[in-house]
């Protein structure tokens, strides 16, 4: 693919929303993992619905007349086929997705995708209700980075590569953003002396939701503070879920587009790029913390919006795959 023709659209978006899907899939069970962790018994409906806030599926969740506690968010999540931000609904668009790529996608990466959507797009009841959610959950990201790895290990490096690169940095900053943010939603409930015995445990399972506790030890300073977790997982360029490592990859995979394989019209999205840049970089993070982490995370979030449709107008204005889902056209 070395020309921006109607098929690399085809397939460029093809692969830009397949690696998307994996990344959602993947941080749904984050998600999942690290409420079920914080769950305390006298606060367990609202520690759950901070999940449906923070994805901004409080219309959805009503329509669909589920209840507001615990046990609906898990099947409103991990078993509801038609809600389009489920774990099966994120699998089955990604296997739309690389069904229409497969002239360019390796034979081990279709098996095993299809083989994981098999498996998680029939999660039974069972599954969603203590020991066994925790397996499930590691069960779905252990799917994910096995999908990660194969095509780490047999894509062509091509305009193709970049892509699928591009879809996947761009959901997993934003999805870091919505990690950060659920630990927001969960100390608001608490009052200041339940905030000072939960706090630190619960920054702590942040910190392992996003797969970084080990990381975050080799250069926390000793008795860490809340405002350390948010400067590694909002800052840290050695760690690879944190936002700014993710926005310099995004820079990068554009700009690797426009100077090797001559693709245009990349100008607006490289200056939403600065523009994060600048809001990660203007303000300590102490300084962040004690404005309103949630509204600096809600900001965040927009630009990703904004940036992903910048993105859309460059490369894909010209072509819309029959993979297209309606939430492929959203954040």
């Amino acid at each position: 693919m070395s020309t921006q023709t109607p098929l690399l659209a085809r397939y460029a978006e093809g692969l830009f929303w397949m690696a998307r899907y994996m990344e959602r899939v993947e941080n749904i069970a984050r998600l999942i993992d690290v409420t079920q962790g914080f769950e305390m018994p006298s606060q367990a409906a609202e520690s759950w619905y901070a999940l449906i806030r923070i994805n901004a599926d409080e219309e959805g969740f009503a329509d669909r007349g589920y209840e507001r506690d615990a046990a609906s968010v898990k099947r409103f999540y991990l078993t509801d086929a038609d809600n389009p931000t489920s774990v099966p609904a994120a699998i089955a668009a990604a296997r739309l997705n690389a069904r229409t790529l497969r002239p360019v996608i390796s034979t081990e990466m279709w098996m095993q995708l299809n083989m994981l959507h098999r498996e998680l797009l029939h999660i039974p009841p069972a599954s969603l209700s203590g020991d066994q959610l925790s397996r499930l959950c590691a069960r779905i990201k252990q799917g994910v980075q096995e999908h990660t790895g194969i095509t780490e290990g047999t894509f062509f490096r091509d305009e193709g590569w970049f892509f699928y690169q591009l879809g996947r940095s761009i959901e997993r900053a934003d999805q870091t953003t919505r990690l950060l943010d659920i630990q927001y939603h969960l100390l608001v409930p608490y009052g200041p002396e339940e905030r000072r015995v939960t706090e630190m445990t619960q920054w702590g399972g942040v910190l392992r939701a996003a797969a970084g506790h080990h990381a975050f030890r080799r250069v926390a300073p000793p008795g860490f503070s809340p405002a350390d977790v948010v400067r590694f997982l909002l800052t840290d360029t050695s760690f690879p879920r944190s936002v700014l490592l993710c926005v310099s990859q995004i820079e990068w995979q554009i700009a690797t587009l426009r100077s090797r394989y001559g693709l245009r019209g990349t100008v607006p999205a490289l200056e939403r790029i600065e523009e994060l840049r600048a809001a990660l970089a203007a303000r300590s993070v102490e300084a962040v913390v004690e404005a309103g982490l949630h509204q600096f995370l809600d900001a965040l979030q927009s630009d990703f919006i904004l940036l992903a449709s910048e993105i859309g107008t460059a490369f894909f204005r010209d072509w819309r795959p029959l993979a297209q889902t309606q939430e492929q056209t959203q954040t």
